[in-house]
């Protein structure tokens, strides 16, 4: 309802099994607040969408008699929630409370007394008092997003003053005695189906968390939630599945998310954890679709580099290849052999790699002749970061082990080719993985969420954000969270903006 906003951001978890996720949210107090104000918003609009009926009867009034009274054409000027609150009912749900709210009304009146005498005029009329209390709590639907729903809901108003412009004194007996208490049940019958309406409202907008997104031709990962949400007395908590899948086919990976807390933080308005789960699950996806290899030619080297991929470099160091296939280029496939594992530690991400390089000689006639295989053991530092509503990296090469498995040109020491792959890897393999990791792969998202002053941390197991948020009138929703991403964990602070969704307006 009014809360609109944390609501939509407690829509980024839906519930489905009893799991260990791989992406955990927190949103905090510092959110809901956020929320609750952007909500208010939402619940003026609607108050302000109240239609008062017309009023008419005939009363017997001092000292005038019988009158004919209607009141018409009554509509709302203005409406105004000085008090709001927002509690978290642990366990439960959400509690939302608006106190000595006002609306301001006017309309027209007129009287028609002793048969044949007829007066009318404007008035103008102040519902003072009103009090609303609602109760939200949120679910899941059958897709693995957030559903919410207004549980119980009461409304009271408290006074009405009115000012009859034309006419006499008598006119207030008229409507102290008979409009009053009429006029203001038939407001008080609007306000809670309204305040349902607003929260009802929410669930479009939480229909557009992105449970499946997908990444690129090869891979999509899944956001939808592994449990309920679980209501803090100072935070909702949500989890989701965050698993990477080849599109089209789910097939889960010889591991599984092992159970991590978000770090007790609450600066921020949300917070969202990756495990070392999630990432590891992309390079399972990758591996499985065969895309974890990378050919290498003399023109993927740059003209100044001194080192070519061709015999008479390579025929240096070992002269069986100088002998058997002079004057020939070269080419080397390097092939992923086991899935690459990431794993966080205090700020720095590192990456395990096992791959084999196998050097052929191209033949005049394209033919490829196999020369060696090598065994490559790799070790790379992710840098992560956040562009726009994307994870991306960037990786460098920390070091390399080689050892010889087959040659067909005789042994040689492997340790001298290492200035070789340290070229390839520099100028090749490093920047071609760059540009890849560059394109990030999606967070989750409502709508039209950005994030701004991203931070982000790596710790143990984990990677996490957090962030800040200042309220734009022309967006759906902003805010300052933080993303963590744990047991090897990534943390992420930034502010959070959801726009507009089409037909949602504050």
């Amino acid at each position: 309802m009014f809360l609109c906003c944390w609501l939509v951001l407690g829509a980024l978890i839906p519930a489905t099994l009893s799991i260990d996720p791989g992406v955990k949210v927190r949103l905090t107090e510092k959110g809901i607040e956020y929320g609750r104000q952007l909500g208010m918003a939402a619940m003026q609009q609607k108050l302000n969408s109240i239609q008062v009926p017309d009023f008419s009867g005939k009363e017997r009034v001092s000292p005038i008699g019988k009158v004919r009274y209607n009141l018409s054409n009554i509509r709302v000027l203005k409406v105004g929630i000085p008090k709001s609150s927002v509690d978290l009912v642990p366990g439960t749900g959400v509690k939302m409370s608006i106190g000595d709210a006002f609306i301001s009304l006017n309309g027209r009146w007129k009287v028609k007394y002793l048969r044949i005498i007829k007066h009318s005029g404007s008035f103008d009329l102040n519902v003072n008092g009103l009090n609303i209390a609602t109760t939200i709590s949120i679910k899941t639907d059958e897709t693995g997003r957030p559903a919410v729903s207004s549980d119980s809901c009461s409304a009271a108003v408290g006074s009405a003053k009115v000012k009859f412009h034309g006419g006499g004194s008598w006119l207030y007996n008229l409507f102290t005695r008979f409009i009053d208490k009429a006029l203001r049940n038939a407001m008080q019958k609007q306000i809670c189906p309204r305040a349902t309406s607003v929260v009802s409202d929410l669930n479009p907008q939480l229909k557009t968390l992105n449970v499946l997104a997908k990444v690129d031709k090869y891979a999509e990962i899944e956001y939808s939630m592994v449990s309920s949400p679980t209501v803090l007395k100072s935070s909702i908590d949500l989890n989701l599945k965050g698993e990477f899948y080849n599109i089209g086919k789910h097939q889960e990976p010889p591991f599984s998310p092992a159970a991590f807390n978000l770090p007790p933080q609450n600066n921020n308005m949300l917070y969202i954890g990756m495990s070392a789960f999630t990432v590891n699950s992309a390079a399972f996806v990758y591996n499985n679709a065969g895309v974890l290899s990378l050919s290498v030619t003399d023109d993927m080297i740059p003209k100044s580099s001194p080192i070519r991929l061709n015999t008479n470099t390579f025929g240096v160091i070992i002269p069986g290849i100088a002998k058997q296939f002079p004057g020939l280029m070269m080419k080397l496939l390097m092939k992923m052999e086991k899935i690459p594992t990431l794993t966080f530690e205090t700020n720095n991400a590192s990456v395990q790699a096992t791959t084999t390089v196998t050097a052929f000689a191209i033949q005049t006639n394209s033919t490829l002749s196999p020369l060696f295989v090598l065994n490559l053991e790799a070790s790379v530092s992710a840098r992560m970061f956040v562009s726009e509503m994307k994870l991306a990296a960037a990786v460098t090469l920390n070091k390399m082990d080689l050892t010889l498995a087959k040659s067909n040109v005789g042994d040689f020491q492997v340790s001298a080719l290492n200035s070789i792959l340290q070229v390839v890897f520099k100028w090749v393999v490093i920047p071609t993985v760059n540009v890849q990791l560059a394109k990030g792969y999606p967070l989750p998202t409502i709508g039209k969420m950005k994030l701004v002053n991203t931070q982000l941390n790596v710790l143990k197991d984990k990677l996490c954000t957090a962030n800040e948020s200042s309220i734009d009138p022309f967006s759906f929703f902003s805010e300052h969270g933080d993303a963590l991403f744990q047991p090897s964990l990534l943390h992420l602070h930034w502010d959070v903006i959801l726009e507009p969704v089409e037909g949602m307006r504050l």
